[in-house]
């Protein structure tokens, strides 16, 4: 049976993926009411459609901070797509860039910016850093990636300590170690200096650091996680160059707005003075429509391309791979098999060269997507991105 919309391809996932790598992907922070509720809230809000348009010919083309995209769905950061599938992130970046749309590749990416760059050499591609209290390190990490080509600096801004995962927690998953065991230098670096554990992220992190970094990179600097006119506002005084309005896919501070509902108070706080964007909740090309007209340039999705990542993959493919010793256990449960699978991907090289065709889901998901997308736009009777306005929806009264 086709797989015909996103919630298909969560299923898919939901049934091929073990329970606790399922756990770390979907799941939220304490209740995970904020999780949920970045999906119910776009279903308060209707389309207020315009009919008797010629809509014979639709454009989703539109340009993120002067970049021009193929449609305003991009890829949110998340780390460690290597547990979904072998080829991990490179995967992922082959998709994006056959969808000629942005790639923002995670700090805690399982495979090396290098490769991600070799594999998908074309493609557009963002860089999310979470700051570390190792100043060199983040230096480092930001010169790197200007180097490699990225085109635009991400700080993840919600995260100065991990949020309440219970379900990571049942699951006996200590995500706070496995992020320090990960080695964040370059290749080049690995083979020529000894290892010692990273730093954590830095609790400290504050707006003046916010220029310091500007005064290592040429990048713009997008903030991910403000969700406050008063945060967004001091954006603008620190100049930075955008927004992505999002409470980290309801994962770090529950009860706290859902994304599409503090959209507008971040693009009536910015005053059209950078890009604002938007992840979190999207499932559907009328949500992508909805945050579009409430002020977003783009929006972002994380877990949906996980989905994709893991749709067609074989459920046995970690049987396949030789782990170290040190990583070899007794009979192990399905968390033991979590455990090993992190330590594969912080110490072992996981891109196997027979896997090289794990991105054609996330591609589905892409091209489903900004199908529904043109559709939405058709029916509403908008030609081009730039038609798209507030004058479209309206907020339901239940």
């Amino acid at each position: 049976m086709p797989l015909v919309c996103l919630t298909d391809f969560q299923a898919y996932a939901q049934e091929h993926l073990s329970k606790s790598t399922w756990d770390f992907i979907e799941g939220g922070s304490d209740e995970c009411f904020t999780r949920d509720d970045n999906i119910a809230a776009f279903k308060k809000i209707r389309l207020r459609p315009r009919y008797l348009r010629d809509v014979r010919e639709v454009d989703t083309r539109t340009t993120i901070q002067g970049e021009e995209i193929m449609a305003p769905i991009c890829i949110a950061p998340t780390g460690f797509h290597c547990l979904v599938w072998p080829d991990g992130e490179m995967s992922t970046a082959r998709a994006a860039q056959a969808a000629g749309i942005c790639y923002i590749i995670s700090t805690y990416a399982s495979c090396s910016l290098e490769d991600i760059v070799a594999t998908a050499p074309r493609g557009l591609k963002w860089f999310q850093l979470y700051p570390t209290s190792d100043r060199q390190l983040n230096k480092q990490l930001v010169q790197r990636a200007e180097a490699l080509g990225f085109k635009a600096l991400v700080i993840t801004v919600d995260t100065p300590k991990m949020g309440n995962r219970r379900c990571d927690f049942r699951n006996q998953l200590d995500l706070q170690r496995n992020l320090l065991l990960k080695d964040l230098r370059s290749p080049k670096e690995r083979h020529t200096t000894p290892y010692f554990q990273m730093s954590p992220i830095d609790s400290s992190f504050c707006w003046n650091d916010i220029t310091w970094l500007q005064s290592l990179t040429r990048l713009p600097i997008i903030l991910k996680g403000i969700l406050t006119k008063e945060d967004a506002e001091l954006a603008v005084k620190h100049n930075v160059r955008g927004i992505i309005v999002s409470n980290h896919g309801g994962r770090q501070l529950d009860d706290v707005p859902a994304s599409i509902d503090a959209l507008t108070e971040v693009v009536a706080a910015v005053k059209g003075k950078m890009e604002v964007y938007l992840d979190g909740g999207i499932r559907t090309g009328n949500d992508v429509l909805k945050a579009l007209a409430l002020g977003a340039k783009c929006v972002f999705l994380g877990r949906p391309i996980l989905w994709g990542l893991a749709y067609k993959h074989s459920s046995n493919f970690t049987d396949t791979l030789v782990l170290p010793a040190a990583a070899e256990s007794t009979p192990r449960t399905d968390t033991q098999h979590l455990r090993r699978m992190f330590f594969m991907l912080l110490f072992v090289s996981p891109q196997p060269p027979s896997w090289e065709q794990g991105e054609h889901g996330v591609e589905e998901v892409l091209n489903l997507i900004k199908n529904e997308f043109h559709t939405s736009m058709s029916l509403t009777g908008c030609r081009l991105v730039a038609e798209i306005n507030q004058d479209l929806v309206q907020f339901s009264r239940l």
